[in-house]
């Protein structure tokens, strides 16, 4: 099967669980409320391309490549992004929900996750060196042995995070941050 080569087109409205998405590479290009969900994108390569108002719930992920992809109000449920090529990965989310995704071990360093549902998405592991959380949910997210130096989570919220577990040298947090980070001591914070 020949790889196929897409370059800045658009695809709207397009269901690719009933017809799949040709196997290849597609650089600069624009989905715009596609649907991916369950979907096998084993092969495919994103470079430079958007998503904006896509459902990718449950898509396998594994062999796909993410060269710099944004999305944007996309609905993002259960992705192993851990199993992506790992070779230039680079993502920024806006208003997207990920609950229950993985970024296990990712190296992820910048990443921007803006008014994102992030609940139980695990970050064991990953490098998220001066990543920004902005305005993000993060319930029973986990954070074990996490590279968090210089992340910004001032606004975050709802998270736990250990730091005698994970690095978090010059990371960000604000005063109503301080519960998530002193959650294992059982303590009681009040205003």
């Amino acid at each position: 099967m020949t790889k196929q080569y897409f370059d800045n087109e658009n695809f709207q409205a397009l269901d690719f669980s009933q017809q799949p998405l040709q196997k290849g590479e597609y650089e600069s290009c624009t989905f715009t409320k596609c649907r991916f969900a369950e979907v096998d994108l084993n092969q495919i390569i994103f470079s430079e391309s958007t998503f904006d108002e896509c459902d990718f719930s449950m898509a396998k992920v594994r062999g796909a490549a993410f060269k710099t992809a944004h999305f944007k109000n996309c609905k993002m449920l259960g992705l192993r992004f851990d199993e992506c090529q790992t070779l230039l990965l680079a993502f920024t989310f806006e208003n997207c929900q990920l609950d229950f995704s993985s970024f296990y071990k990712l190296k992820l360093k910048g990443t921007t996750f803006k008014n994102c549902k992030l609940q139980e998405v695990e970050f064991r592991e990953a490098d998220l060196t001066n990543a920004c959380f902005d305005n993000c949910d993060l319930t029973r997210a986990t954070f074990e042995n996490t590279i968090l130096q210089g992340a910004d989570l001032r606004t975050a919220t709802n998270f736990s995070i250990d730091p005698e577990t994970n690095k978090l040298k010059k990371a960000r947090f604000s005063i109503t941050g301080l519960p998530g980070l002193l959650a294992r001591h059982d303590l009681l914070i009040e205003p």
